[in-house]
């Protein structure tokens, strides 16, 4: 929409808008999307083909998601675009400084840095803080029983999660990863329970053969993923979109830590009576059996 002076009447930022409407996004115009925030605002404002290009979509796709976001076509866009930039740079601006200062800006240190702190602002930007605190409830609530799994990489996250909530409350399995060993736990799920699965790119098949047989058993699904989303998402009630490509041959799991960590802390505070009452028995046991070390 345009004003009598043919300047658009949109309100928000485009980061807010592609906020708004990602769930309903295709594949490519996630990617699309990615691509976009990933160097926000300026990505855009070359042209539809450079942008295209370096998204690995078609410019048809680009077309639709500027339409979808509200612009009548890619100028308007990019005109929406340069007025956030403008608006951006009316302000004074910040001196840059390394994150780590006694390394060159392009050494690997601060590279790396700085591709993952920008994922976690991606990453955040994209969490429904209703949906993150309606799964903290799930979580948190005993009458649930909890079921977490992980694939290759992502077993350790899921490891990781399982530890800290056995220590806040009762009734969670870890599930096995390997395929001839989670249906024994499949067993126990029922339609009360939540699944809690993490599954990065490669997607793994029989993560998704989990989730789709605890989806018919009626469980609650929670998936953790990157910002493609695995197919898992098929079957989820909640998703979670985290970003995780890096500088590296490697993709970085550093958002999923920083969520999974969030999550943990927010089922601390939504039980914390019970949670320190169990934290007070286990430190009893630990020094009952001496396994660690104390110095005081």
């Amino acid at each position: 929409m345009h004003d009598d002076d043919g300047r658009s009447t949109l309100t928000g930022t485009i980061h807010e808008r592609i906020k708004s409407i990602f769930d309903a996004l295709t594949r490519a115009e996630r990617q699309l999307t990615d691509t976009i925030l990933e160097n926000y605002p300026m990505s855009g404002l070359g042209s539809i083909t450079r942008l295209a290009e370096s998204a690995g979509v078609s410019t048809p796709t680009v077309a639709r998601m500027v339409q979808k976001l509200g612009y009548s076509g890619f100028p308007d866009f990019q005109e929406a675009l340069r007025g956030e930039l403008e608006a951006r740079f009316s302000d004074p601006i910040a001196k840059h400084e390394n994150w780590a200062q006694t390394a060159p800006q392009g050494h690997i240190l601060n590279r790396f840095t700085e591709v993952v702190t920008q994922n976690i602002r991606q990453t955040l930007a994209h969490v429904d803080p209703e949906q993150f605190d309606r799964v903290t409830g799930l979580l948190a609530d005993e009458r649930h029983n909890v079921f977490i799994a992980g694939g290759r990489i992502t077993h350790a996250l899921s490891d990781y999660f399982h530890m800290h909530m056995q220590v806040m409350r009762k009734g969670v399995e870890h599930i096995r990863s390997t395929s001839n060993a989670w249906p024994h736990s499949l067993l126990d799920v029922s339609s009360s329970d939540v699944v809690v699965i993490y599954d990065i790119r490669r997607y793994e098949n029989s993560t998704l053969k989990l989730a789709e047989m605890a989806s018919k058993r009626g469980a609650t699904i929670v998936l953790i993923t990157d910002q493609w989303q695995s197919p898992v998402r098929e079957y989820a009630q909640y998703t979670f979109s985290c970003r995780i490509e890096a500088p590296s041959a490697w993709d970085s799991t550093i958002t999923l830590l920083l969520l999974t960590e969030t999550l943990i802390t927010a089922i601390q505070e939504a039980s914390w009576e019970r949670t320190k009452l169990r934290m007070n028995e286990l430190e009893d046991m630990f020094d009952h059996t001496r396994i660690f070390r104390k110095f005081v």
